[in-house]
């Protein structure tokens, strides 16, 4: 099993602000978004100053997930590009969904969205590279299963429900309507199965 690893998800952007499908639209965080990143890093040093080992960083390669890192390695007094990306962290895809709103969405796709709604974990929005939360999680379990020492990773809600799914063993419905907050640190240790909000 993958050692301890704390994940942050990315700072606020507008898109999230306007509760807009961002997907892999690269979208950059807002002030707020940077505030948020700063402050992780600040939590994220404390706590690392327990933990006698050293952390491997990795971020999703968008600019949002990025900017966070950095923010937080600066605000960590850590050399802020020191870190690496990796594609599987990427959030899932909405396909033609993303910049839309739901409500927005509910004019001309009300009875995909309420398919959506029945089975939210499973559904795959329209356009080709469009995924379902089930979908991602499969990238998400192959990046899993290749962590193998400490490490602090810079992420997506979408990728973050899927970890739940795969480590907490918590059920598609929970998962797939979990609030996943930006301004909070993530613990998993796979071995004794635990993840909780720090």
């Amino acid at each position: 099993m993958p050692p301890i690893i704390y994940v942050i998800r990315h700072g606020q952007t507008d898109w999230n602000a306007e509760r807009r499908l961002q997907g892999q639209k690269d979208i950059d965080l807002n002030a707020i978004g940077r505030a948020q990143a700063r402050q992780n890093g600040v939590d994220l040093a404390e706590i690392l100053a327990f933990e006698n080992q050293p952390f491997d960083f990795v971020a999703s390669p968008l600019r949002r997930t990025r900017e966070t890192m950095e923010i937080a390695r600066e605000a960590m007094g850590l050399p802020p590009k020191d870190y690496r990306t990796d594609e599987r962290l990427v959030e899932v895809s909405f396909g033609a969904w993303e910049g839309f709103t739901l409500k927005e969405l509910k004019a001309t796709e009300s009875e995909r969205l309420a398919e959506r709604k029945a089975a939210k974990w499973d559904f795959i929005p329209p356009g080709e590279d469009a995924e379902s939360y089930e979908i991602l999680s499969w990238r998400v379990g192959s990046w899993l299963t290749s962590v193998d020492r400490p490490t602090v990773c810079v992420t997506h809600g979408g990728v973050i429900r899927s970890l739940f799914r795969l480590i907490g063993d918590i059920s598609k419905e929970d998962a797939s309507e979990a609030e996943i907050p930006q301004d909070r640190i993530l613990k998993i240790d796979p071995e004794l199965k635990i993840i909780g909000w720090m």
